[in-house]
C-alpha cells in the first residue's frame, strides 16, 4: 500500500512561481537573488498557512543553487538542490521557537553560525515563530543577528509581529505575508482536485476557503477531511453536513421574508435554525454578513468584493437589487445591535426574534428614521381580521346619530324650547331680532363651556416638589452638572402659585435665572397652572455649612470628643 502524505505537504510550493497570492513578496524576493543584493537577516510576518515557512525553504534552496535558471528558479539537480530535495542538506537548519526558546538554545545555534558551508554558498538558519523565544534569548541574539559571517542568512518568521522587539526589527528586511483570497483558494483546490481525480463542486470549494480564513494550510486540510468523508465526490450538501455550517440559503429566505413583509414565516425560519442546532448568535451574525454582501452586490463596481463563488455571487446580486438600499443600511444597523447585545440578554431568543421583526417592518415605505436609525415601536405583527361590514342602511343610520363634538345647545341637552325676552320660541322665531337673540343665548352658553373647560387647578407642594425633580430629570446628559445641582436644590412653596429657591453662591444663581422662563414653564404644565413665579435668593454665608475632609473631621472629633481621643490615644488609631 502506498504511504499516503497529506494535501499540505505533497503539494507544498517547491519554487516561487507555484506560491499562492503572494505574488509581490515573492518578486521581490527573486529580483534580490538575481542582482545579489541579499541582505543578512529577513523577517517574515503574517497570519498561518500563508506560506511564511514555505518561502523560506525555497529562498534557502535558490540562493545556494549552483545554476540558476534565467528567472533565478533553482535547477533542482545540482547536489546543493538534491541535498535540499531528500532532506539531507547541512546548509540549512530550522529551529522552531516555541520549544527551543532559551538562552541555551540560542547559544548552541551561535555555535553552529562559526562553521562555514562545505557545499554551496550560504548556510541559511530558519527561527519559526521567533516570538517565542526569551527576553534573555533575543538579549543573547542581538548581536549575532546584528553583525553575522557573511556566509550566514537568518530567516525568522511569526505570527505576531507586535510581539518581536524593536531592537530585532531594526535589524532585519520586513517582508508581510498577505491572508490568500477566497478566490486563490478556490483555484488552489481545483488543481489538486484535478491532479488527485476528485470530483468537486465549486460552491463546496468555496465553503471550505470561507471556512479556511485565508489559510492555505487550513484549506487544504479540509479539503482532505471533505475527500475523505465522500470518497472524492465533494459536494455542497456534503460539506455543509460535515462542517455543520448553516446553509446561505436560510439568509436568502430569511431576506424574502422581510421584502414580503411576512413576519409569521421569519419567525418559524429562526425557529428552524434553532432546530438544528445552531446558536442564535452565529445565525444573527451570519444574517449581519449576508446584509452587508447585499448592500455591496448592488453596484457592479463593489461586486468583485464578494469573496465567493460566482454562481452565488449572481444571486446575491439579483436579491440585492430587489432591496432597497435604506431597508439594507437599517438591517444592517439591528442585526449588528443584536449581535452586540446577544452575549448581555437573558432572554437570547426574544433578542434575536425581535431583531427580525423590527427588520421585517423596516421594509415599509412609512418606516422612521430612513437611513438614521430603525423604527423604536413595533407595529402589529399577526394580521385582526376586519368586523363584518354593514349594510348601506345600517351606515346611514349610523352616520345620522353622530353628533358634532362642538359647544353648542344640543350637546348641552339644553331644550330647544328656550324662551327669548318677548315670550317668542327659538323654533318658531323667524325675525331678525329673535334671531339676534337667540345667537346671543347661545354665546353665553358657549362663554360658560370654555370658562368651565379652561378652569386651572392651583399650585400645591406636592406637585411642586414632583415637577421640579421631573425638570431635573429629563435635562440631556450634556447638563448633567445642572440636573444634580437642581436635586440637591429644595424648592420652598410660598403660595399663590409662587415659589422660592436658595442658590449658594452668585455662579448657581446666574444659572438659574438663565433656566428660570423654562422651569417656570415647565411645572406650570405638570401642575396644569395659568402661571408660576419662581424667585431666587442667595444663601448667607454664616449659614452656609461648610464641608470637611475626612482628616479635617477626624481632627475635629479628637478636639471636641475626649472619649475619642482616650481611645485614640489607647489603640493608637489612624485615619484609614
Amino acid at each position: 500500500m502506498e504511504q499516503y502524505i497529506v494535501s499540505a505537504r505533497k503539494y507544498r510550493p517547491a519554487t516561487f512561481d507555484m506560491v499562492v497570492g503572494q505574488r509581490a513578496l515573492t518578486t521581490t524576493l527573486l529580483n534580490a537573488i538575481r542582482t545579489g543584493k541579499l541582505a543578512h537577516a529577513y523577517l517574515f510576518c503574517g497570519p498561518r498557512g500563508v506560506g511564511k515557512t514555505t518561502c523560506a525553504r525555497i529562498f534557502a534552496k535558490t540562493i545556494n543553487c549552483e545554476h540558476l535558471g534565467p528567472q533565478g528558479e533553482p535547477c533542482g539537480e545540482c547536489e546543493s538542490c538534491r541535498a535540499f530535495d531528500e532532506g539531507r542538506s547541512m546548509n540549512i537548519h530550522e529551529l522552531d521557537a516555541a520549544s527551543n526558546n532559551s538562552v541555551d538554545d540560542i547559544r548552541e545555534l551561535i555555535d553552529q553560525v562559526r562553521i562555514p558551508p562545505q557545499v554551496g554558498r550560504y548556510k541559511v538558519f530558519i527561527i519559526d515563530e521567533v516570538h517565542m523565544l526569551s527576553q534573555q534569548a533575543f538579549n543573547a541574539f542581538l548581536k549575532t543577528l546584528e553583525e553575522p559571517p557573511h556566509y550566514v542568512i537568518f530567516i525568522l518568521a511569526t505570527t505576531e509581529k507586535h510581539k518581536i522587539l524593536p531592537t530585532i526589527l531594526s535589524r532585519c528586511q520586513v517582508y508581510d505575508f498577505q491572508r490568500i483570497t477566497v478566490q486563490n483558494t478556490i483555484d488552489h483546490l481545483k488543481y489538486v482536485a484535478e491532479k488527485e481525480g476528485y470530483q468537486v463542486e465549486e460552491e463546496a470549494l468555496a465553503m471550505i476557503a470561507q471556512k479556511a480564513d485565508g489559510g492555505m494550510r487550513d484549506a487544504l486540510s479540509i479539503f482532505d477531511q471533505m475527500v475523505s468523508f465522500t470518497g472524492g465526490n465533494v459536494t455542497y450538501e456534503s460539506t455543509l453536513q460535515n462542517l455543520n455550517i448553516l446553509d446561505s440559503e436560510y439568509y436568502f429566505r430569511a431576506v424574502d421574508n422581510m421584502l414580503k413583509q411576512d413576519i409569521e414565516s421569519s419567525l418559524l425560519l429562526y425557529n428552524e435554525v434553532m432546530e438544528r442546532g445552531f446558536d442564535g448568535g452565529n445565525f444573527i451574525a451570519g444574517l449581519a454578513s449576508h446584509m452587508r454582501n447585499l448592500l455591496v452586490a448592488r453596484d457592479a463596481k463593489t461586486l468583485p468584493l464578494l469573496e465567493t463563488s460566482e454562481t452565488l455571487r449572481q444571486r446575491y446580486h439579483e436579491q440585492a437589487m430587489r432591496c432597497k438600499p435604506q431597508f439594507l443600511f437599517r438591517a444592517i444597523k439591528l442585526c449588528n445591535d443584536c449581535d452586540l447585545g446577544y452575549r448581555q440578554s437573558r432572554n437570547k431568543r426574544l433578542q434575536v426574534e425581535l431583531c427580525l421583526i423590527q427588520a421585517t417592518q423596516a421594509t415599509e415605505e412609512d418606516s422612521p428614521g430612513a437611513g438614521r436609525r430603525p423604527a423604536k415601536i413595533l407595529k402589529p405583527i399577526f394580521k385582526v381580521q376586519a368586523a363584518p361590514q354593514a349594510k348601506p342602511a345600517q351606515r346611514a343610520a349610523t352616520k345620522k346619530e353622530e353628533k358634532p363634538k362642538v359647544a353648542t345647545l344640543h350637546t348641552l341637552n339644553i331644550t330647544t324650547s328656550i324662551k327669548l325676552k318677548n315670550g317668542n320660541d327659538v323654533r318658531t322665531s323667524s325675525n331678525k331680532e329673535n334671531r339676534e337673540e337667540t345667537a346671543k343665548v347661545v354665546t353665553g352658553i358657549n362663554a360658560n363651556i370654555g370658562n368651565t373647560a379652561s378652569e386651572t387647578a392651583e399650585l400645591t407642594v406636592e406637585g411642586l416638589m414632583q415637577a421640579w425633580q421631573q425638570y431635573a430629570n429629563q435635562l440631556p446628559e450634556a447638563e448633567i452638572a445642572t440636573a444634580q445641582r437642581m436635586r440637591s436644590i429644595i424648592p420652598q412653596f410660598t403660595g399663590a402659585n409662587t415659589f422660592t429657591i436658595v442658590a449658594g453662591n452668585p455662579l448657581v444663581e446666574k444659572d438659574m435665572k438663565k433656566l428660570t422662563p423654562k422651569i417656570e414653564a415647565f411645572i406650570a404644565k405638570q401642575c396644569k397652572t395659568e402661571k408660576v413665579t419662581m424667585t431666587i435668593k442667595i444663601a448667607d454665608v454664616d449659614k452656609v455649612v461648610k464641608q470637611f475632609s475626612k482628616p479635617d473631621q477626624f481632627r475635629q472629633a479628637l478636639k471636641e470628643s475626649p472619649g475619642f481621643a482616650r481611645l485614640h490615644e489607647l489603640f493608637a488609631l489612624e485615619l484609614a
